[in-house]
C-alpha cells in the first residue's frame, strides 16, 4: 500500500463532513472533499439536485431552464466539467451578437465596452443607443477633476459623476441587470469591475481611459483565446448532475428531501438534526460546510454564532422569473439572427432581457427542425411587484414586449414559467467587508466553511472557486 493511500486512508477513519446544500457550490465542494480523502455525506432539502442550474424540456427540446452559460475566460467550470466527463460536451455559443431594445427599436450592442462603461466612443456613437446630448457629455470625462473613488463606490453612482446618467441608465444597467438583477447605483464597483476600480484607483482622472488601460492589461496579461462563454450541450444543468455522479464514485453520500434544521458545536465536532423521508434524525460530523443561501446560512448558525448569522442575514436578494416558449419554426421565419437582447429599465418595459436560444445554442437548434425557444427574464431587486403576477400574466407581458420589440405575434405551442424566488444574491457597496466580517466570525468554529452565490461571485466559476476554497480548509482543519 502507498503512502499516499495510507494518509487518505487514515484521512477516511478521522474525517467525516456534512456539506448543506446540494447546488452546484455544495456538489464541487463534496467532490473536492471526497477526493481529498474525507468522508463525505450531501444533505439537499429539494428533491432535485443543482439549485438554480437546471436541465429540463419544452416541446420535446432540451433547454436550461437556469443559467444557461458559464464564463469560460475562468477555468473552474471548463475544468470541472471536463473533470466529470462533460468535456465533449462543452459548446460555445453559435453567435455572440446581442442587442439593445431602448428608445422603440433594437440597436447593436457596441463594442470596446467593460461591463457597459465605454473604452472606444466609436462603436457607441454608430450604435443609436445613446442620445447626442448623452454622447456628447461623455466628452467631459477628460475635463472634470478627479471624482473620489474612497474605499468603494456604487459603480452607477461613479460613471454617472464621470460620463452622464444616459450611459448608466441605457448600458451598464442592463449589462449589471443580467448579472445580478440588481440595481447599478447600488452595485459595487470593487465587485462588479475589480480590476477597473484598481487602475483608477491608482490612475488618472479619466474613467474612459482607465477602461482603455485595463483592457490593455488584460490582453497583455492573458491574450483572450477562444470564446468568452461556453454552454454544455443539452443544458448547463447537465453540470451538477455528472458532479454528483462523480462524488458517488469517490464514495460521498447524497441524500435529496433532506433539509438540516439544527447545527451545533459538540466536544467532537458537529451534530446536524434533519428531516429526511425517513423522519427526524441527528448526524454527526467532523466538519461542516455550508453552501446554502445567506438567510437559510444565518438561521443554522444563530445558535453557534450570532455575529456571523447577523451579518448573514443582512444580505440581499432578488428574484427572477424566466419565461421559456417554443414556437413552430414556421411562424419565426423573420427572428434575428442574434442571441438576443436587453432592455433597459429606463424603458419602462417588464422583461429586461430576452434570449433566442435557438439562435444562440447549436443544440438546440439542431434538436429540432419544427420548434424554435425563445426565453425572456423578468425580476429586478427592489421590483418584486414584477414577480406577484400569475404564471399567465408574466407569459402575456413577455408576449406583449416581444411583439413591440421583434414584431413576434405567434402563439407558442408550449410555455414554462421557471420562478428563482430570491435567487440571485446583490453585492452592494460594502459586500466585500461584509463576507471578510463573516468569514472571520466562522473561522473561530472549528471545522466549519461557508460558499456560494452569496460570498465571492453569482457566476458559475466563482462559485465553483469559492466552494474548493471551503473544501481545502475543511481538509486542512481535518488534517491538523
Amino acid at each position: 500500500m502507498s503512502e499516499a493511500t495510507v494518509s487518505i486512508s487514515r484521512l477516511r477513519r478521522q474525517g467525516r463532513v456534512l456539506v448543506v446544500g446540494g447546488g452546484i457550490s455544495g456538489l464541487a465542494a463534496a467532490y473536492e472533499l471526497s477526493r481529498g480523502g474525507a468522508e463525505v455525506v450531501v444533505a439537499e432539502s429539494a428533491e432535485r439536485l443543482g439549485g438554480k442550474l437546471y436541465a429540463g424540456e419544452i416541446a420535446g427540446v432540451p433547454v436550461d431552464f437556469g443559467a444557461e452559460s458559464m464564463l469560460a475566460r475562468r477555468p473552474e467550470a471548463v475544468a470541472l466539467a471536463r473533470q466529470v466527463g462533460l468535456g465533449e460536451e462543452l459548446q460555445p455559443p453559435a453567435t455572440a451578437q446581442a442587442a439593445l431594445w431602448t428608445r422603440g427599436k433594437l440597436h447593436p450592442m457596441p463594442g470596446g465596452h467593460l461591463m457597459g462603461i465605454p473604452g472606444d466612443l466609436r462603436p457607441l456613437s454608430s450604435s443609436g443607443v445613446l442620445s447626442a446630448a448623452g454622447l456628447a457629455r461623455l466628452t467631459l470625462d477628460h475635463l472634470l477633476p478627479r471624482t473620489p473613488l474612497g474605499d468603494d463606490v456604487a459603480i452607477g453612482e461613479y460613471v454617472a459623476a464621470r460620463l452622464g446618467h444616459e450611459v448608466v441608465d441605457r448600458l451598464v444597467e442592463p449589462l449589471l441587470g443580467g448579472v445580478y438583477a440588481g440595481n447599478s447605483y447600488r452595485i459595487s464597483m470593487r465587485v462588479a469591475v475589480p480590476q477597473l476600480f484598481e487602475t483608477v484607483a491608482h490612475g488618472g482622472r479619466s474613467l474612459i481611459e482607465s477602461v482603455r488601460k485595463t483592457q490593455r492589461r488584460a490582453a497583455a496579461a492573458a491574450p483572450q483565446e477562444g470564446p468568452v462563454f461556453m454552454g454544455i450541450r443539452g443544458g448547463v444543468g447537465r453540470l451538477p448532475l455528472a458532479v454528483a455522479e462523480a462524488c458517488r464514485a469517490e464514495g460521498a453520500e447524497i441524500r435529496d428531501r433532506t433539509a438540516v434544521r439544527e447545527l451545533k458545536r459538540t466536544v467532537r465536532g458537529w451534530q446536524a438534526v434533519v428531516d429526511g423521508p425517513d423522519g427526524r434524525a441527528v448526524l454527526e460530523a467532523d466538519a461542516v460546510v455550508l453552501s446554502v443561501p445567506a438567510p437559510v446560512a444565518s438561521r443554522l448558525l444563530s445558535a453557534e454564532s450570532p455575529a456571523a448569522a447577523a451579518e448573514l442575514a443582512a444580505v440581499e436578494y432578488a428574484g427572477i422569473a424566466l419565461v421559456t416558449m417554443a414556437f413552430r419554426r414556421r411562424d419565426l421565419l423573420d427572428l434575428p439572427n442574434s442571441s438576443g437582447f436587453l432592455v433597459p429599465p429606463v424603458d419602462g418595459r417588464m422583461i429586461k432581457a430576452s434570449t433566442f436560444a435557438s439562435r444562440k445554442w447549436a443544440w438546440i437548434r439542431d434538436a429540432s427542425s419544427d420548434t424554435v425557444v425563445l426565453r425572456t427574464s423578468i425580476g429586478r431587486h427592489g421590483k418584486e411587484q414584477d414577480l406577484a403576477w400569475e404564471d399567465t400574466d408574466l407569459v402575456r407581458f413577455s408576449r406583449e414586449d416581444l411583439e413591440a420589440a421583434i414584431g413576434l405575434t405567434a402563439t407558442p405551442v408550449a410555455v414554462r414559467v421557471t420562478r428563482w424566488d430570491g435567487g440571485l444574491p446583490q453585492y452592494p457597496v460594502g459586500h466585500l467587508q461584509r463576507v471578510a466580517r463573516i468569514r472571520e466570525h466562522v473561522a473561530k468554529l472549528p471545522g466549519l466553511a461557508v460558499c456560494g452565490a452569496a460570498y465571492d461571485g453569482v457566476g458559475i466559476p466563482a462559485c465553483i472557486a469559492g466552494a474548493h476554497e471551503a473544501a481545502q480548509r475543511v481538509l486542512n482543519s481535518l488534517r491538523r
